[in-house]
């Protein structure tokens, strides 16, 4: 088995591609920005069902620095890089995201080449592909880039499209590793803790009754355990070499819907989950006291679709339903007391 490289390991996707590769045998190394973080990865992946023990190590290294990435990578054969600035709030400059995401990736890149790895692995996003573009009926697929100067594109979209543009402009000039790109789009899953995606945080919002009902936005969804499942295929199957993989579980799904499947499926757990549907205008009005809200403004009422056809064909990738994925969402943030007031078991 060989020795790979995961950035960010205290990340919700980076804990999960730890567990698979530790499970898959290999010897794994892991960044971190402070090596204080290492006891906390170390429990989330204990919760995950691993006891990791001298086969991870941690390093620690900073995106926006180069220092410890040589040591972090040497001798390793394979590089997932995953990790990637997220916003806390919306930034005040676009910049505050952008360039952290794009200096990174080229900053593992150039480490990886002069280590001799022989392929990295990007964590891009679905930001990357379905954004900045007129309406359209048909799935979005890899064939398709998102638009940083068309309407909706956040900081958050503009970082991972640039980010990854960057790391394809780089590898085509200079050469080095083999590289394949992973493009997910709201991942769900099991939370291992409180540090969990962005994503979940819909999921437990609903779950808290703290929105009082859906807007009119649409998401592509996919379990973390099978973003994870993907990176590895993508690692490792000699067809990924050059190659982007949109990472989707199936159709899109409303916010509407999503909230039916928590109320369908989680019992007494679901009883604050809204089951009505925004109109358009109150969202618009609640969004000029909100900025979190403003940022969905460009998007709504926009159906989207996307297809994961290319990643189960060529990598014979088979992922779990988008259902189940908002279910193992819900129960996690039960089972470890992440929802206020909730003590009720997941159905």
């Amino acid at each position: 088995m060989s020795a790979v490289l995961v950035t960010g390991g205290s990340g919700f996707v980076a804990s999960y591609c730890i567990l698979q590769l530790l499970a898959d045998g290999h010897s794994v190394r892991t960044t971190v920005r402070n090596l204080k973080r290492e006891s906390d990865v170390r429990s989330m992946l204990k919760t995950g069902g691993a006891d990791a023990g001298d086969r991870l190590s941690f390093f620690a290294a900073d995106l926006e620095n180069d220092a410890g990435w040589p040591e972090a990578v040497a001798g390793c054969e394979y590089v997932l890089h995953v990790a990637s600035p997220i916003p806390v709030a919306v930034p005040k400059n676009d910049d505050e995201l952008i360039v952290p995401a794009r200096e990174g990736a080229l900053r593992v890149l150039r480490a990886a080449s002069k280590a001799g790895v022989r392929r990295v692995v990007l964590t891009s996003s679905f930001a990357a592909i379905g954004y900045g573009h007129k309406p359209q009926t048909a799935p979005f697929d890899e064939t398709s880039w998102t638009d940083i100067n068309g309407p909706g594109a956040t900081a958050y979209i503009k970082s991972k499209t640039i980010a990854e543009r960057a790391a394809w402009d780089l590898v085509a000039k200079q050469g080095g590793p083999e590289l394949a790109v992973v493009n997910p789009v709201a991942i769900l899953g099991p939370a291992l803790g409180a540090d969990y995606s962005p994503s979940i945080m819909i999921v437990q919002r609903m779950m808290d009754g703290a929105v009082p009902g859906c807007p009119q936005r649409w998401f592509g969804i996919v379990d973390v355990r099978d973003v994870a499942d993907l990176h590895v295929r993508a690692m490792t199957h000699p067809a990924a070499r050059g190659e982007r993989f949109l990472c989707t579980a199936g159709d899109f799904m409303s916010m509407l819907e999503i909230a039916k499947v928590l109320k369908a499926r989680m019992g007494a757990a679901g009883a604050k989950v809204p089951a009505r549907q925004l109109p358009n205008w109150v969202v618009r009005l609640a969004a000029l006291r909100d900025p979190a809200l403003k940022q969905l403004i460009p998007e709504l009422g926009k159906q989207k679709n996307g297809s994961n056809a290319k990643a189960r064909s060529l990598l014979g990738w088979q992922p779990r339903s988008s259902e189940d994925a908002i279910v193992a969402s819900a129960a996690s943030l039960i089972r470890l007391g992440l929802l206020k007031n909730t003590t009720s078991k997941a159905a």
